[in-house]
């Protein structure tokens, strides 16, 4: 089975997205999973060759991202659209994208996971990048010093600027 064109290039473009994307799942897992591109195809699946494989560090298994749980999983999505953006960065001829939005996604992480993540939007925040992030998780909430809080009541919503010490 040969590869065509299309699928090829967009290989390349994944395995690069993807090496960049392990290097911040590795940081908000403390070095525990890292993602790789597989070229593998599989007779009969149509996106052969753009597969993505998780390496767990603690038991020295590659497996399926499928198999992750839910806040894993979050913390894999993260680090691919956080190595989406340096891939395209890179490739876009000085481009900067400084701006960043998470919707929801924070509330399957336990209180260590959400540590990490909000360890890594915290670099991306001190690199010069704004982090928007749009979450009911009260935790969150808390560590976020300044933001826009909307709040329903029985005449409507009303929002609420909140100016912090960040």
């Amino acid at each position: 089975m040969r590869m065509s064109l299309e699928r090829y290039v967009l290989a390349a473009f994944l395995e690069d997205i993807t090496a960049r994307a392990s290097l911040r799942l590795a940081a908000m897992s403390d070095g525990r999973y890292t993602l790789r591109h597989s070229d593998e195809r599989v007779k009969g699946n149509a996106a052969s060759g753009l597969s993505i494989l998780v390496g767990d560090a603690f038991t020295g298994v590659e497996r399926e991202v499928g198999s992750l749980s839910g806040g894993e999983t979050f913390q894999a999505s993260l680090a691919l659209a956080l190595g989406m953006a340096d891939a395209v960065q890179s490739h876009s001829g000085g481009l900067r994208l400084d701006t960043l939005y998470i919707d929801e996604g924070f509330g399957a992480l336990d209180p260590e996971a959400l540590e990490q993540a909000m360890a890594e939007l915290d670099r991306l925040r001190e690199g010069g990048r704004l982090v928007g992030v749009i979450s009911h998780v009260a935790a969150l909430q808390e560590r976020i010093p300044a933001g826009v809080r909307v709040r329903r009541t029985r005449t409507g919503s009303h929002v609420e600027v909140c100016l912090g010490d960040g």
